[in-house]
């Protein structure tokens, strides 16, 4: 995120995108070739069985060509998601995924955007089409998203990071301070805990659809408690934020692997719950733009959202996140570790190796990664948040930046962010810190349409809308009257303008900031024309059944029509006499009509369609020969 309190945020596009997941982080042992390792903590104790690991990794290191284990897929084969831009109902996108040969499985309509499911072999070209479209802003694969988790090293005494980051003088100002909410996005949370139960709260599986939020890989157990472990109970192990709440949110399956679309779905569900600050432990996170929507979406409900950079060892492409900080991870000596991830992405640093956390099963272990950084990282901003619960996410992010411990070269680096994280100086800041007044109101204006133009078909309402903090949502009125709202940067809006009258339009933009200051755009008027325009027939086709085909029982005939303003009207014909008909509204609809073989004659039949538009244009179907026995 790098980016100081007060400044305006960077815009982030959507696209389409696959859905995609993340995969367990693996390490080199001893050698350039990585291994899959289990996301387990070795305890100190089980020093026996750690050596004997670490002889058969030395063994396995040792034997020249042996293959690395397969790397699993990078993203879902037959999954994409897409973001629709405001003004697109549920039912023209429908139309729209249905004119590919795909469906709706799921979405978050928080940030406009739906789970299709896609035939695999399709996927690259559906990409393509979908992202041509103007009613959609963004599409992407559906990724896999790894944990942030590496071997275990019991070098270290229990739980050296916490007088590090100089926790016990945070918890000076912690008690009897109102309870702030953690969620963590994982594989869950061992609801048994005893350092962990007394601070759950419900969550949401999203993996499997259901409210069991019970830890099916080990991981986000060793988050929670690395986050917001009880603390001061004679038992176990502390935490920053001791006396936040827990909100486990199931985004992986048993391998510990997270997808785009459960990490989006979960951000939205734990802004719209209640959560002020969110961690998610994975790899990859920070430049996929389905999690970054998600994530301005709960920045705009008040949530800081804390992200793990990875374990690649490397320097990552990743630009600036303004939307979520990101941690890499330190030693005890304040030395980057040498499987932190660096990066301009890259916000604070935090202690990331050997860890004492909470195990699945009521125990405790040595963890390293930055996916114990992360949330380090947000215990503190819950810390920081519960004595100042007033703070915007922008000036949490602020008060962490500022008061951490540089490291490495003078001011920001790619390897520490802004520095090592600083709980006590965090906490005593935020117990002082008033924010400015904001009396400012944001700017915005209309870029395209342009004032003047004519219009047709589908057009995009592009609008540009900066502010002194932050623009947190625009509206566009259309003729006076409220069109659509966007909430997620860049704002734009998809305008059928066939559902419009021919003649001018008058559009109008208002955007506003967290202070509730409104700024109006100058209005711009446009000249719609589509009747005129319109002598372009539709085209039609029946896709189901195929040429050729038997007809034995009762056959679904589904009809797909297209057309460069609005199909109207579908006509189903058997042997040129007209079937069926049915009303349709939208440039791409599916109409499907039921055809009874036992009220044929038996032998050839010819089935066709026509499509007309709203202009009166029409358009016919190849014929399609079908027999029925």
């Amino acid at each position: 995120m790098a980016v100081a309190s007060g400044k305006a945020r960077s815009q982030f596009g959507l696209r389409v995108f696959k859905h995609s997941r993340f995969p367990p982080i693996r390490l080199t042992a001893l050698s350039a070739k990585t291994r899959r390792y289990p996301a387990q903590g070795v305890s100190a104790m089980n020093w026996k069985r750690w050596l004997l690991v670490l002889s058969v990794a030395l063994i396995w290191a040792g034997l020249a060509g042996n293959p690395a284990p397969a790397e699993p897929p990078a993203w879902v084969a037959d999954q994409l998601l897409v973001t629709v831009r405001p003004g697109v109902d549920r039912g023209r996108a429908e139309g729209l995924y249905k004119a590919h040969g795909a469906a709706i499985i799921d979405e978050i309509p928080q940030i406009h955007t739906h789970l299709i499911r896609v035939p695999p072999q399709a996927l690259e070209q559906v990409e393509q089409a979908l992202s041509r479209r103007p009613e959609v802003e963004a599409v992407q694969k559906n990724r896999r998203h790894p944990p942030g988790l590496v071997p275990n090293d019991p070098q270290y005494a229990s739980q050296w990071h916490l007088p590090k980051i100089a926790a016990p003088q945070a918890w000076d100002y912690l008690d009897w301070k109102p309870e702030v909410t953690v969620a963590i996005l994982d594989s869950g949370v061992d609801p048994t805990h005893p350092d962990l139960a007394a601070n759950l709260v419900p969550g949401y599986n999203f993996y499997s659809n259901n409210t069991n939020t019970a830890d099916v890989y080990g991981h986000g157990t060793k988050v929670a408690g690395a986050a917001a472990a009880v603390t001061d109970n004679d038992t176990g192990v502390a935490s920053p934020a001791y006396q936040a709440f827990i909100m486990p949110i199931r985004v992986t399956g048993t391998d510990g692997w997270a997808y785009s679309s459960t990490l989006a779905q979960g951000l939205t569900w734990a802004a719209d719950h209640g959560a002020r600050v969110m961690n998610m432990s994975f790899g990859s996170v920070a430049d996929d733009k389905t999690i970054t929507s998600a994530a301005q979406y709960a920045m705009k409900k008040g949530a800081v959202v804390v992200a793990a950079a990875g374990n690649s060892g490397a320097e990552e492409p990743v630009p600036e996140n303004p939307y979520m900080i990101s941690v890499s991870a330190t030693d005890s000596s304040d030395r980057l570790c040498s499987f932190s991830s660096r990066g301009a992405y890259v916000d604070l640093a935090a202690p990331g190796s050997g860890i004492y956390s909470t195990l699945s099963g009521g125990g405790y272990g040595y963890v390293s990664g930055t996916s114990f950084s992360s949330p380090i990282v947000a215990g503190v901003a819950a810390a920081v948040l519960a004595v100042n619960p007033d703070l915007t996410p922008q000036e949490v992010e602020g008060i962490l930046e500022e008061t951490a411990v540089d490291l490495g070269a003078a001011g920001y680096d790619t390897s520490f962010g802004h520095g090592r994280v600083n709980a006590g100086a965090a906490v005593a800041r935020a117990a002082g810190f008033v924010p400015p007044p904001d009396p400012d109101p944001p700017t915005c204006g209309i870029a395209a349409p342009a004032d003047g133009a004519t219009v047709s078909g589908t057009v995009t309402v592009s609008v540009t809308a900066t502010d002194n903090v932050g623009v947190v949502k625009v509206e566009l009125y259309l003729d006076g009257q409220l069109f659509a709202t966007d909430i997620v940067a860049p704002f734009s809006f998809a305008w059928n303008t066939a559902q419009a009258a021919d003649g001018a339009h008058t559009l109008k933009a208002v955007a506003y900031d967290a202070a509730g200051n409104s700024g109006a755009s100058p209005a711009v008027t446009v000249t719609v024309q589509n009747q005129t325009a319109d002598v372009t027939p539709p085209e039609a086709a029946i896709v189901d059944p195929p040429n050729g085909a038997t007809l034995t029982k009762v056959a679904k005939v589904k009809i797909r029509a297209r057309d460069n303003f609005q199909v109207q009207r579908v006509e189903f014909y058997v042997d040129g006499v007209l079937s069926s008909a049915a009303s349709a509204s939208g440039d791409t609809v599916e109409v499907q009509f039921n055809l009874n073989p036992r009220k044929l004659a038996k032998g050839p039949h010819s089935l066709s369609a026509l499509a007309w538009d709203a202009a009166g244009n029409r358009g016919a179907s190849p014929p399609v020969a079908v027999s029925v026995k």
